[in-house]
């Protein structure tokens, strides 16, 4: 079988009462930033928290009643997972999600959630392929795969659909890449009905397979799987995947989970819309200047997918507000002698900065017998502000270091 637009417009109608219509969103903060008009389509609102549900739903209204009877089973980061879980819910069947071991704990619930059995194996999504497929033929199952699947495929194409109807004039379209499925639908739909839109998938560079397998001809394995964007760690993508993009996609990226990081902190920002390292991937991809854009390009891009453990989304965002300049982390000596410290906090209030933390130890940081250290974190309004902080305390006699060395 080979995908088609009639397979896509079947699975959109199939669709109409399974998924949210999601929205489309302006970016003014990054439109003015790299000088082009850009927005975000929101599959981080999709029921299951993203896209996957999709293509799941279609895959499973087109098995046989003995196939349902029997069961599905496949593996997954997460996201597939939950959209085989609902979409098995939706039609009574019973459904044996894989994930690996270290499978974000909220996505590993959300799937549970839904009636599904999870399994929790090796160290990879392709780990827990391995399994899924030991499942399957040990217990006759039917095996749904994450994105080398043309049901799956059809299924996703139609946020293609989506597109088209509200932006027909986007000359740029970005979606991330794991294994493929979803930018191989949505390019299908595209250019079957007539966008010239220039197409760009974006991966993660610590999982990068897309561009070597075009470069060979045939799918190869990424040599490592390090990165924050689980969603997308697939280490090598399917056979109608990879032929589709070889066809329809214009240009693959790659971006560092550095600049995924401040995408899922922008997003939160600036578009208050929680999304996880996948479905930040194109967003980083652009926040970087890594897809050239003109003045008259309307872009837009695809935010995939919000399922993120709210513990890692906080490290996320104190990490990059480190980055971006509004925390500072200042190690400073002090005299160890009753009201010292008063004077050093009341200063830093008087500066219209916000204490978030102070430590201070003797002995455990070596500091002189008749002193004190203290740790400052603090939060400032930006770069300009932090400065004007730290040339104040210089101003009355205060030292101040990062952490790893002090000043007296």
């Amino acid at each position: 079988m080979t995908v088609t637009l009639h397979d896509i417009q079947a699975a959109y109608h199939a669709l109409q009462p399974i998924i949210n219509q999601t929205p489309i969103v302006p970016d003014d903060v990054l439109s003015a930033r790299i000088g082009a008009s850009v927005l975000h389509k929101a599959e981080s609102l999709q029921r299951s928290g993203s896209f996957k549900v999709r293509g799941a739903y279609n895959a499973m209204r087109n098995l046989s009643d003995d196939a349902r009877q029997r069961g599905v089973v496949t593996n997954s980061a997460g996201n597939h997972a939950q959209g085989v879980a609902l979409a098995a819910k939706e039609f009574g069947i019973p459904a044996t999600i894989v994930m690996p071991e270290h499978a974000p704990l909220t996505k590993v619930v959300a799937t549970r959630s839904y009636g599904a059995e999870v399994i929790l194996h090796g160290a990879t999504f392709d780990d827990a392929g391995a399994m899924a497929r030991q499942l399957q033929a040990e217990r006759n199952l039917t095996f749904v795969h994450a994105f080398n699947d043309d049901h799956v495929i059809a299924g996703q194409g139609t946020i293609g659909i989506e597109l088209m109807a509200a932006l027909p004039n986007a000359s740029i379209i970005v979606v991330p890449i794991g294994g493929g499925g979803l930018i191989a639908g949505i390019a299908t739909a595209l250019r079957a009905l007539g966008s010239t839109a220039r197409i760009v998938g974006v991966q993660a560079a610590g999982c990068d397979a897309i561009r070597p397998s075009l470069a060979q001809g045939h799918p190869v394995t990424a040599s490592q799987v390090r990165t924050i964007a689980d969603g997308i760690a697939v280490k090598q993508p399917g056979d109608r995947t990879l032929a589709i993009i070889k066809n329809h996609v214009d240009e693959v990226v790659t971006v560092d989970d550095e600049h995924i990081a401040f995408a899922i902190t922008h997003a939160a920002q600036h578009l208050r819309l929680i999304v996880e390292g996948a479905g930040a991937a194109g967003l980083a991809a652009l926040l970087a200047g890594l897809i050239p854009v003109g003045p008259h390009d309307i872009v837009c891009n695809l935010l995939c997918g919000g399922n993120i453990d709210a513990n890692f989304l906080a490290r996320v965002i104190e990490q990059s507000l480190v980055k971006q300049g509004r925390y500072l982390n200042l190690r400073i000596m002090i005299p160890d002698r009753p009201g010292n410290l008063a004077p050093l906090l009341r200063l830093v209030a008087d500066n219209g900065a916000n204490v978030v933390d102070v430590i201070h130890r003797r002995a455990a940081w070596l500091v002189p017998i008749d002193r004190v250290g203290v740790e400052l974190i603090i939060e400032v309004r930006n770069h300009a502000h932090g400065q004007q902080l730290m040339q104040s305390l210089h101003d009355h006699g205060y030292s101040t270091n990062q952490p790893g060395t002090w000043a007296e």
